[in-house]
């Protein structure tokens, strides 16, 4: 490596290290106080709260990394420009773009190392996150009574104590006992007592003194019936046990959190992508089957059938499930012959010598099976006309008789006769049948409307869930290329504007980094309502802020001064030439 390298590169490590650790410590304050209510003011250990917050960490490195790029280069071209280093540089015949290549390798080894953290190690620390974020959540509130408050964070129980001498001592002890669920008719009164806890604070221990204990029975029959028992006890000590399990961090196990987009790698959501355009396509698919049995008038003589898209993906989804279910069977196959060798061997240890022989009845009973299911195929392949000597005596219809199961089948193979055909439509045009008929038609309509309906907005549902899907996809190649785009914009802006340090390096980069949040946010949420394509909508910042990194290079390379008064009256006098009105000004 080349001396100017060397001094390009360290100027640039520092400022980078520094400014990724202040911006990752900014986005870590501004993603806790999201959740500073429900995370804090339980009573949990340090070790907790650090594991927490080193989650949350690394997780958040990848929005980190670009505003880092984005800041520490445009402060090390800064740097250089401001104590004429860029301008020895250049006048030693080296160009700026040869410059900038020890930090762009940087940028682009960051970028590839950006891309694995997001597809291995973020989704990772994203199911520790959510399952231990959710396990706080649900933690109930640390033991804290205070004075004169009715206190209800243990199960079942009110507490109200008037003076508190230390954390041990309570003085004037009034408790609701609420177990059987009948009201406060279960009162216990102490003057003093004891609060301790014991069993690694899993159970509390409450010793009241001097008090009394009240307990009424509630009435169920009404007014006429006798007084219900009520019963009062003094007494000199009671010893009161709590479970304190609640407020007890109990650990979810992390496969709840399985489905989660944000716990998954690219491969898992390409299973994803595939799972949910098979729910979609069957969605689809029953359409069409839905309405083919509902209206039966009209799909007689003419086939509703899907089309060949959803069809072609039906029998590829087939087949996947046909090779998945022989591939599972030939697995519990193999494990059920493993099992039988196990049991032989293990019989045969019990009984040296015996022989070994294949079992006989098995062989049997499978014989008797095949010859009834043989039987059974020839009685239902049987046909016979009832001119048969087997059914004499009955009149000669043309028709023909079959077996199934174990009932007689006549199927009828003649026209109707005119004599019928007047019948049947008499019966339907006299007796109300067409009206009926009508009314049928109307019903099913409505519902075929309304599994229309259902089915749309479960296939909108499944497709709004299949691009977010696509979105987690491209984020993990958009959120590290944006590194190397920061990269662009910074380092030549810091060239052109000469100032190092944390004045304006740090105002120009937070505006570049709410530019680029805002592209992202409106990019994605084009995406997830399908206006654009997922593709386009998760790129859509890096395309908006490429031209500002190619155009800041083009300029930092003619050493233009675009932060001052002199690029601007330039700019004025080239636009002049263009206006009639302002030639003579």
């Amino acid at each position: 490596m080349k001396k100017l390298d060397k001094l390009i590169l360290g100027s640039f490590l520092g400022p980078f290290l520094l400014t990724f650790l202040v911006v990752d410590f900014i986005l870590l304050i501004v993603n806790m106080l999201k959740y500073f209510d429900e995370i804090f003011g339980k009573g949990l250990g340090f070790l907790i709260y650090a594991e927490l917050i080193g989650y949350f960490v690394i997780s958040i490195s990848p929005m980190a990394l670009p505003l880092a790029m984005l800041l520490s280069s445009l402060m090390a071209f800064g740097n250089l420009g401001e104590h004429f280093e860029l301008t020895a540089i250049k006048g030693s015949g080296i160009s700026l773009t040869r410059a900038m290549r020890p930090i762009g390798i940087f940028a682009v080894g960051l970028t590839f190392l950006a891309f694995l953290s997001n597809n291995y190690l973020v989704p990772k620390v994203n199911l520790k996150t959510f399952s231990l974020l959710y396990d706080i959540r649900m933690k109930t509130p640390s033991l804290d009574i205070k004075e004169g408050v009715f206190y209800d964070g243990i199960p079942n129980f009110s507490i109200k104590v008037n003076k508190k001498l230390d954390e041990v001592r309570l003085k004037d002890i009034l408790i609701y006992n609420h177990a059987e669920g009948q009201g406060n008719l279960n009162v216990t009164m102490a003057d003093s007592g004891r609060m301790e806890t014991f069993n690694n604070d899993n159970y509390m221990r409450l010793t009241l003194y001097a008090g009394q204990s009240y307990k009424e029975s509630r009435s169920t029959r009404g007014i006429t019936e006798a007084p219900v028992e009520f019963s009062r006890t003094e007494f000199k000590e009671n010893i009161m046990v709590f479970d304190l399990a609640a407020f007890q961090l109990n650990r979810t196990p992390e496969n709840q959190w399985s489905t989660n987009r944000a716990i998954k790698t690219i491969g898992e959501i390409r299973y994803g992508l595939d799972s949910i355009h098979l729910i979609v396509n069957d969605l689809k698919y029953q359409n069409f089957i839905t309405a083919a049995s509902i209206f039966p008038f009209f799909t007689k003589n003419k086939n509703l059938d899907p089309s060949p898209e959803i069809l072609v993906e039906k029998a590829r989804f087939d087949t996947l499930r046909r090779v998945r279910i022989i591939q599972e069977q030939a697995l519990e196959d193999s494990i059920d012959s493993v099992n039988r060798e196990i049991l032989i061997d293990s019989s045969i240890s019990k009984l040296p010598g015996a022989a070994v022989s294949e079992p006989a009845p098995v062989v049997a009973e499978t014989e008797q099976k095949e010859s009834a299911v043989s039987l059974r195929k020839k009685l239902e392949a049987k046909q016979f006309t009832p001119n048969d000597s087997s059914v004499s005596g009955q009149p000669k219809v043309d028709s023909l008789t079959t077996f199934v199961g174990n009932s007689l089948k006549v199927m009828r193979t003649q026209p109707l006769t005119t004599q019928e055909k007047e019948l049947l439509d008499s019966m339907f045009y006299k007796r109300g049948y067409l009206s009926n008929a009508l009314t049928l038609a109307l019903n099913n309509s409505r519902n075929l409307k309304n599994s229309f309906d259902v089915k749309k907005s479960q296939v909108e549902g499944q497709l709004r869930e299949f691009r977010r899907y696509e979105i987690a996809w491209y984020q993990k190649y958009s959120q590290a290329i944006a590194c190397f785009v920061m990269f662009l914009i910074g380092a030549p802006l810091g060239a052109i504007i000469k100032k190092g340090g944390l004045g304006l390096p740090v105002l120009i980069s937070i505006l570049f980094f709410i530019l680029f949040y805002m592209l992202t946010i409106t990019g994605e949420k084009w995406a997830k309502e399908g206006v654009v394509d997922s593709f386009f909508g998760t790129i859509f910042s890096n395309l908006c802020l490429l031209p500002f990194g190619l155009f800041f290079l083009k300029q930092a390379r003619k050493d233009a001064r675009l932060f001052e008064p002199d690029f601007y009256d330039g700019l004025l006098k080239w636009l002049r030439k263009f206006v009639p009105s302002t030639r003579s000004i």
